[in-house]
């Protein structure tokens, strides 16, 4: 059971853990001029997350995704997993990626314990990926996909974050490209950070523009699980895959907000807007500390808010997405 439940009676039993913040791609929204390390600390050690992972499951939590940046550049990547899916309580352990690596190494991911993947790729057009993404690795990407499901995976979910005039139009391809395959196509609206105030108001598009062309050509929407993310999922008898919308500026999205999210450096945010975080570093770097880390998570959040308060046009002290796991 829960013990991590806020002054609105939400559980928080998923975890969003970025174990870097580097990142090999140029994406407009987020990193349009690469990564550029801003700090001299190291990231997260395996014992540090094994330490904090412990104590988030003791607390309730059954879910850790494994972010970044791109979390597969870290070289011990694979040991990662393997620590987070041998936690006692946690019961499925998932991570985001671009795709570079997957064709390579997702086998690897699988046989250490990965339960599910998700894939950012931003158009289906080569020249549009590139042209968004800054890498011309379209097939590369697709090669990854091709090969998650040959590893094991039932279904794989894959980010795209719909901009109008880039690559808007492209959602009648996606939708015949994932017709005969059980991928679950999340359209994930473009969000305003501290840097990217131009790009946003010249491409931002409402998903429940989306969601409304959606239930016109017959699609349903399923009933939302403890667990799962953000995204409202619709299915449609004629198609195996699935569509998810991640509408941030939608007027209740934080009513069932069920996720904390912890930096490649150690600190808790409550949330992916609004606040500079917690800091639990002191408390990991041994399994002695693990009651004084869950009185300091449960401190902290008391304090999270109802909302992020998006849509009246708040940024909170989030630069870009990168730094905090996205």
């Amino acid at each position: 059971m829960s013990k991590l439940v806020d002054q609105f009676q939400r559980k928080f039993e998923y975890l969003r853990l970025s174990v870097t913040d580097v990142c090999n791609f140029k994406c407009t929204y987020c990193l349009p001029n690469g990564y550029h390390r801003e700090h001299k600390k190291q990231f997260l050690s395996l014992v540090e997350i094994s330490n904090l992972v412990q104590g988030f499951a003791q607390l309730g939590t059954k879910k850790v995704r494994i972010t970044g940046g791109e979390p597969s550049l870290r070289r011990d990547f694979v040991d990662i997993i393997e620590t987070v899916k041998n936690t006692q309580g946690i019961e499925k352990v998932a991570t985001t990626t671009n795709g570079f690596r997957m064709a390579k190494s997702v086998a690897d991911w699988k046989a250490a314990g990965l339960d599910a993947i998700n894939v950012s790729m931003d158009s289906l057009d080569a020249n549009m990926f590139h042209q968004i993404t800054g890498e011309n690795l379209l097939t590369r990407v697709m090669a990854g996909i091709d090969a998650a499901f040959a590893a094991g995976f039932s279904q794989v979910k894959v980010n795209t974050v719909l901009m109008k005039r880039l690559n808007a139009h492209e959602l009648d391809t996606f939708l015949a490209w994932i017709k005969p395959r059980n991928i679950q196509l999340r359209f994930i609206e473009l969000m305003q950070t501290g840097d990217n105030h131009a790009l946003f108001q010249a491409h931002h598009i409402s998903g429940s523009v989306i969601m409304k062309q959606l239930i016109n050509q017959g699609w349903v929407e399923k009933v939302r699980q403890a667990t799962d993310g953000p995204a409202r999922v619709f299915c449609h008898s004629d198609y195996s895959g699935e569509i998810g919308l991640i509408m941030p500026y939608e007027s209740h999205f934080c009513d069932s907000c069920n996720r904390l999210r912890v930096s490649s450096l150690g600190r808790l945010h409550l949330c992916l807007f609004g606040e500079q975080g917690t800091e639990l570093r002191d408390l990991l770097q041994t399994s002695e500390h693990s009651e004084a880390l869950q009185q300091r998570l449960m401190e902290a959040l008391k304090t999270k808010r109802a909302s992020h308060f998006l849509q009246q046009g708040e940024l909170g002290g989030t630069v870009h997405l990168a730094s905090i796991g996205g």
